[in-house]
């Protein structure tokens, strides 16, 4: 990707245009972007991996919100200033979109994509500093939220990525610093894990992009 070309994505020897260039403003192809999408989800995930025609619906949304279509984030009823809240089932393909999205835009500065259970085994190991190293700063996407086990330094326990998720919403709040995450689980579900408190920030921090219950699982 050259800056004067954004809309142009070198990859794997291969230029894709994912859209064209009209002054300073670029008009996205989504049929292109699928393209993209399925060519860097092979060389990532290997040869097996295919964009399924079952998910346009969730991947239309997911990328008008990620090249901030104003117009194509408010027909899908998404708010492009929160983060975004992707659920399904298990193997729906939720942390394979996660991660491919933020190749569509590689001038826009990337999230990294931690699974949560990761946080909490930091927390057990360095304890309060998990939470302030990953709570206070940077743009990231937490993989899996609502199944991580609780923490333990020193004898008291301690629900991780309810403290990281409150602190992100401060910084949601004061520095307009958008979080992502992932997750497997319902409203209730979630809220039965984490409290309402940190449930009322999520409403407030995330657009929910889901999958449908039904969706087959990919992995195999």
């Amino acid at each position: 990707m050259k800056l004067d070309h954004p809309h142009i994505i070198d990859e794997g020897g291969l230029a894709f245009h994912i859209g064209e260039l009209k002054g300073s403003r670029i008009t996205y192809n989504f049929q292109k972007m699928l393209v993209y999408l399925e060519a860097k989800g092979k060389l990532m995930f290997g040869k097996k991996f295919k964009i399924h025609e079952d998910d346009h619906d969730v991947l239309s949304a997911l990328c008008n919100y990620i090249v901030r279509d104003y117009q194509g984030c408010k027909k899908h009823g998404l708010d492009p200033n929160k983060g975004l809240m992707l659920t399904g089932p298990v193997g729906c393909g939720k942390t394979s979109l996660i991660r491919l999205l933020r190749f569509l835009v590689p001038y826009q500065r990337p999230y990294s994509v931690i699974p949560s259970r990761n946080l909490v085994f930091g927390f057990n190991h360095i304890g309060f500093k998990t939470i302030e190293d990953y709570g206070s700063s940077d743009y990231f996407c937490f993989d899996d939220i609502g199944v991580e086990p609780m923490g333990r330094y020193f004898g008291k326990d301690c629900n991780v990525m309810g403290e990281i998720l409150l602190s992100r919403y401060e910084l949601f709040v004061g520095s307009k610093v958008r979080t992502h995450c992932t997750t497997n689980l319902n409203a209730g579900e979630l809220e039965a894990y984490y409290g309402k408190r940190v449930r009322r920030r999520m409403r407030q921090m995330f657009n929910l992009v889901a999958f449908d219950k039904k969706s087959k699982d990919k992995r195999s």
